[in-house]
């Protein structure tokens, strides 16, 4: 299964912004972004950047897809499955995202980054309805339950991971019971319930060229 294996650090200052890809590092006095918050590369300190409107919708695009841990081939399926449904495009998107399997499992607290939970999912840790699932970008639908199952349930990295997980922070659309370790995924999400600051409309204008 193809994916990015540089260092992700490097995304986030190239993006000019925090994208959380190393968990609860990117809190720390550790993240990179807060050592180095210029540019990457020789020139990164000097970098003076005015971008055309491409070059703003390309960087709409690059980091959200980088969000989400995609390449560009997975990012540009998820676009053309979103111009095909009902509704906004721009939206859809979103909400495809944020139903992949291994997003929902980082939303509900069971991981400390995208990453890390697509390496649960990958490594047979959860299941969706009573069915085991390893598969990082199965799509969840409303009324499903992912549930850690039995013989992971004493891993110390579900339950460090829930310890720093607030109920209050818990997204609207998620159902968390963390005493047995397992979610609902209550419904679709709504644009403004989704905590992603971009602006998807660069990247439907962006694909529209």
């Amino acid at each position: 299964m193809a994916r990015y294996t540089g260092p992700v650090c490097k995304l986030c200052r190239r993006e000019g912004e925090k994208l959380f890809l190393k968990g609860t590092r990117c809190s720390t006095s550790k993240c990179a972004f807060e050592r180095k918050g210029y540019f990457p590369g020789q020139h990164g300190k000097n970098s003076r950047l005015k971008l055309s409107d491409y070059g703003k919708q390309l960087r709409e695009k690059q980091k959200l897809r980088r969000v989400y841990g995609l390449l560009e081939a997975q990012f540009r399926l998820y676009f053309e499955r979103a111009e095909r449904m009902r509704g906004i495009t721009g939206e859809n998107l979103l909400v495809l995202l944020e139903s992949r399997l291994d997003n929902v499992v980082y939303r509900l607290g069971l991981a400390a980054s995208r990453n890390a939970a697509r390496q649960l999912v990958l490594h047979r840790h959860f299941f969706v309805n009573d069915g085991l699932v390893d598969i990082p970008s199965y799509q969840v639908k409303p009324g499903d339950t992912i549930q850690v199952k039995d013989k992971s349930r004493k891993k110390d990295v579900f339950h460090s991971s829930l310890r720093r997980t607030k109920d209050s922070r818990m997204l609207p659309w998620l159902d968390l019971d963390k005493a047995k370790l397992s979610g609902r995924f209550v419904e679709s999400p709504k644009r403004e319930e989704i905590p992603v600051h971009i602006d998807e409309s660069m990247i439907v204008e962006l694909y529209s060229k």
